[in-house]
């Protein structure tokens, strides 16, 4: 995992993002790779985090599985981008939901010091469903022999949504981003529980709202 300072430069970096001609141009064309450029940076970041960071805030559906494979070719590692779309993701979530209340954005906090675990889960595995390795339910049978693979499997065991596994080859950002899920929209056995309506809105027009907004981002999930 990134150390703290670097995960700091990547929420910021994800932040500026949204104010990148390059980004802008490219996202009006009938092909972002019909245009050359460079983006409007902090400058603090090496240039193959800061392709990532801005092709997934500014055009995620036109992302390719050879602009992953680039990505991964110019030495970020498959565990490093996970970590890096989340880190992406929680950014622009929180920062969305701030605009649309008409709020400032949140301040960035201080790195603190601190060394990443580097873990890698043995318990994930590359079968072809998606561009990065994953945990699913079946890799967690038979033995666990650690803490950690036991608090993965209370997490994980019986749940096969793509969606709770996308982020799992880094355990922390996966729990740290179903936190967040869990505040913006709902907990799990709330979403289940038709009986009762949790919010101010209905499930449905909850389920409305969510579906126009993936539309309008071009979400395939």
């Amino acid at each position: 995992m990134a150390q703290w300072s670097n995960r700091v430069t990547i929420a910021a970096e994800t932040g500026h993002a949204a104010q990148c001609a390059l980004c802008k141009h490219r996202k009006e064309a009938l092909s972002p790779y019909s245009l050359a450029g460079h983006y409007d940076r902090l400058g603090v970041l090496p240039d193959r985090i800061v392709e990532q960071i801005h092709r997934i805030v500014s055009d995620p559906g036109r992302l390719t599985r050879k602009w992953f494979d680039d990505v991964i070719a110019s030495g970020t590692s498959d565990v490093e981008y996970v970590e890096i779309v989340g880190v992406i993701a929680t950014v622009v979530s929180i920062d969305t939901f701030c605009r649309a209340i008409g709020v400032p954005a949140h301040a960035l906090p201080t790195p603190v010091p601190g060394e990443p675990h580097r873990r890698r889960p043995r318990t994930a595995h590359q079968r072809g469903e998606a561009w990065v390795p994953m945990i699913r339910p079946n890799d967690l049978e038979g033995d666990l022999d650690t803490d950690e693979e036991k608090a993965l499997a209370n997490y994980w065991r019986g749940v096969p949504a793509n969606i709770r596994r996308a982020l799992s080859l880094v355990p922390e950002e996966a729990f740290a981003w179903f936190q967040l899920v869990e505040t913006q929209y709902l907990p799990g056995k709330w979403m289940r529980d038709f009986s009762r309506e949790f919010r101010a809105i209905t499930h449905a027009q909850i389920e409305l709202i969510a579906g126009r907004v993936s539309v309008r981002n071009q979400c395939f999930y």
